[in-house]
């Protein structure tokens, strides 16, 4: 049975609508009233308060809905187990009903581990996550997950696609309270729950699809640590004995060839 992709703008979208210049107003005053100033604050406060970390270390727990070709709605899991050094080192450990990945960065390389299928790949890399990011997406069509979170508030986020901002007030996830904003940008209603106080950490973020008419929501919880305990050898890739090598395919090369 073929599937159609539910949710199809992953967390990469989210990143999209959050930075720290506010929004240009728009002539009519139309979008300005429904833009509440206090919830792109609490954005700009978010994002200035993540680019300040040197390390950390955030687990997400994921539930992805996907929609079949006949209407029928599926609902996936999986965790995501992010360690990382600003500027350079990174570890993302990814495992679900669908995936098993690990993605290494430690600052010269990059690396793609299919735990399940045995496969890995590895290309030199650039100097900075930032740059990492556009590098591997551009090139190779590999979405870094949580990437958003190296992207708030940065030169490729924008706030400009939001036309509803609004402060929904406290809220509490596991046990810590937080302060519930939604924000709606063309074909993308999100939330975020950030934590209060002075560290001002997303903890929750919800997302959902309106260019499709089941509305599949994309859901994910985090789970902070600002002091985790590691080494340099948790970025470098020791790969298994039954592990095998391959090559990533390059987009525009992948494009081409299928156009001959």
């Amino acid at each position: 049975m073929k599937r159609t992709l539910g949710y199809a703008v992953a967390l990469l979208v989210l990143a999209t609508g959050l930075a720290v210049c506010m929004p240009a107003q728009e002539a009519s005053g139309k979008k300005s009233d429904l833009i509440e100033p206090a919830a792109m604050t609490a954005l700009n406060n978010m994002g200035t308060y993540l680019r300040s970390l040197k390390d950390f270390q955030v687990k997400a727990s994921v539930t992805s809905e996907d929609i079949l070709s006949d209407g029928e709605k599926l609902t996936f899991t999986h965790t995501t187990d992010i360690l990382a050094q600003l500027p350079n080192k990174l570890r993302v450990e990814v495992e679900g009903d669908q995936k098993s990945r690990l993605f290494l960065y430690d600052g010269k390389t990059f690396t793609l581990f299919a735990r399940r299928a045995g496969y890995y790949a590895t290309v030199d890399a650039p100097p900075t996550i930032s740059e990492l990011i556009g590098v591997v997406n551009e090139k190779y069509g590999i979405d870094i997950p949580l990437l958003d979170l190296f992207l708030w508030g940065g030169p490729h986020a924008s706030t400009n696609e939001i036309t509803e901002a609004t402060d929904f007030g406290p809220g509490d996830v596991g046990g810590i309270t937080c302060e519930h904003y939604a924000y709606r940008q063309p074909g993308l209603d999100w939330q975020v729950w950030i934590q209060l106080g002075d560290h001002p950490l997303p903890k929750k973020l919800v997302l959902t699809t309106l260019t499709d008419d089941a509305r599949p929501q994309h859901t994910s919880v985090l789970t902070w640590n600002l002091a985790p305990s590691y080494n340099d050898a948790a970025f470098v890739f020791d790969p298994p004995t039954d592990a095998h090598k391959i090559v990533f395919a390059e987009e525009n090369t992948a494009a081409a060839a299928g156009q001959n």
